[in-house]
């Protein structure tokens, strides 16, 4: 003989407590929750898992990254100026325009001087004829010639708005400057050379007793500094051209 069946009544009254008194575990109930709670929770942990391993992907491959290259400084060019030495003006004029402080020597000026003087102890510059400096137009003129260049000198009844810059090499001025002995300033003037040319997109005054190179600024500005310098007495202007150039008058803009 079975035992009979629990009439409905009972059957619902004693719900999952029948069970366990029956010793039937509700395995399957507990097994869906125990594992739906182990499964929400595996899937918490592998989602920062993964949130994790793209957190460390993305710090890993910035690091990774090349960093930017720095910007180019602004520094200004390198600008090449002579000192003033003994009488050599001129000396340093061409070598502050050619920007080479080897482009013409002393040595090199004396011999073209010698060349040039007539074979007399009788001149005008006797300090030239040791060698101190104080060379004049013809010494520069034949030293540029040895460079396959040459000195352009300008006509001061002419406006230099009209001297073709972008064909001039550079310019040399021949202007008053006072002696000085030491730190004494004399009460003397001398003709001095200076030298002027572009460097970078920028004018500048490269007189070799300034302790520094002094910008003049944009074409128009270096125009207005040699109206200024031409309105001196005994100021001269040369200009210091290519041979080509001088050859087919390129250094005027007005035909």
């Amino acid at each position: 003989m079975g035992s009979a069946p629990y009439p409905a009544g009972e059957w619902r009254e004693k719900g999952r407590g029948g069970l366990q008194e029956l010793g039937c575990m509700p395995w399957k109930v507990n097994k869906q929750k125990g594992g739906g709670g182990e499964g929400v929770g595996a899937e918490r942990r592998q989602s920062r898992d993964v949130q994790q391993q793209q957190q460390d992907l993305s710090s890993s491959s910035s690091s990774l990254t090349p960093p930017a290259a720095p910007r180019p400084s602004l520094a200004p060019p390198a600008i090449y100026h002579e000192k003033q030495r003994r009488e050599l003006c001129a000396l340093h004029a061409l070598n502050n325009v050619f920007q080479d402080g080897t482009a013409f020597s002393r040595d090199a000026l004396q011999e073209i001087y010698q060349r040039l003087s007539p074979s007399t102890m009788v001149t005008p510059h006797k300090k030239s004829m040791l060698g101190n400096g104080n060379y004049d137009v013809n010494v520069i003129m034949a030293a540029l010639q040895t460079r396959g260049f040459e000195a352009v000198w300008w006509d001061k009844r002419r406006d230099v708005g009209s001297i073709e810059l972008s064909n001039v090499e550079g310019f040399i001025l021949n202007v008053p400057s006072n002696l000085r002995w030491g730190p004494l300033r004399l009460p003397l003037k001398r003709q001095h050379w200076i030298g002027v040319r572009e460097v970078g997109g920028v004018y500048y005054n490269l007189d070799s007793k300034l302790r520094s190179p002094q910008p003049i600024g944009s074409p128009d500005e270096l125009r207005k500094f040699l109206r200024q310098q031409l309105r001196g007495k005994n100021c001269e202007l040369l200009l210091v051209v290519s041979e080509e150039v001088e050859a087919h008058q390129t250094w005027r803009s007005d035909g």
